[in-house]
């Protein structure tokens, strides 16, 4: 039995997308994103005390990018995988791992906007640094998904893989703080994959998610 150790609206929700995509047998344990991801229990299967969290078969895995390449390895290698020798590969590996750059930003964007309470505690400088990083994020999917080659629909030219998952999801977080609207090419591939029957799922139940609206507009500087 595989368990998804999750939290609404975080990194986890990249792998509870690809499980959904893989339609196999697993179960969510759905933590409170609080301090009791520090637990000693938790800890044991995160030592960072951070999500995901994969139990499978005895064995426990953290870090979205490796259990997205164990998972695709086990159980899509070749739908939502790339292996090595296939001519996806490299871009495969390159646009999986991207999705933590992207994340990174979005997560920086996610305390200053959310987690500290005090306005005093916010800094208006960060804010609009890591949203330009975000806008340079979308650059590089917006010329990825531009480029003039043929069935272009997806991150990878031989379709749709967990690439689109991961790259997806971040954007997913993204979005919370920058809108799509000068990136026209990622708005289209975005709509195409989230109107996937794997991706509603994956969405939070109302009111458990971080996020108490769907979009944080830039906080004034002074």
């Amino acid at each position: 039995m595989i368990t998804l150790h999750h939290c609404p609206q975080t990194r986890s929700m990249r792998t509870l997308w690809l499980l959904n995509e893989l339609e196999i047998e697993f179960r969510v344990r759905v933590h409170a994103f609080d301090r009791s991801l520090r637990d000693p229990e938790y800890l044991s299967l995160s030592p960072a005390g951070r999500v995901p969290a994969l139990e499978i078969e005895g064995e426990r895995m953290f870090e979205t990018g490796a259990i997205t390449e164990y998972l695709c390895e086990r159980f899509s290698p070749e739908r939502l995988g790339r292996m090595p020798g296939t001519p996806d590969r490299m871009a495969w590996l390159v646009w999986v791992h991207f999705a933590e750059t992207l994340s990174q930003h979005t997560a920086a964007l996610t305390q200053q906007h959310v987690a500290l309470r005090e306005d005093a505690m916010r800094s208006p400088i960060v804010m609009k640094l890591e949203a330009a990083r975000v806008g340079k994020c979308y650059d590089a999917i917006e010329a990825r998904l531009s480029t003039p080659v043929e069935n272009r629909d997806y991150l990878l030219t031989s379709g749709f893989t967990a690439a689109d998952i991961s790259v997806g999801q971040a954007v997913y977080m993204a979005r919370h703080f920058v809108t799509l609207d000068r990136h026209p090419a990622v708005a289209d591939w975005y709509a195409r994959i989230t109107g996937r029957d794997s991706f509603a799922p994956s969405l939070p139940e109302p009111g458990t998610g971080i996020y108490d609206r769907e979009f944080y507009p830039p906080w004034p500087m002074e």
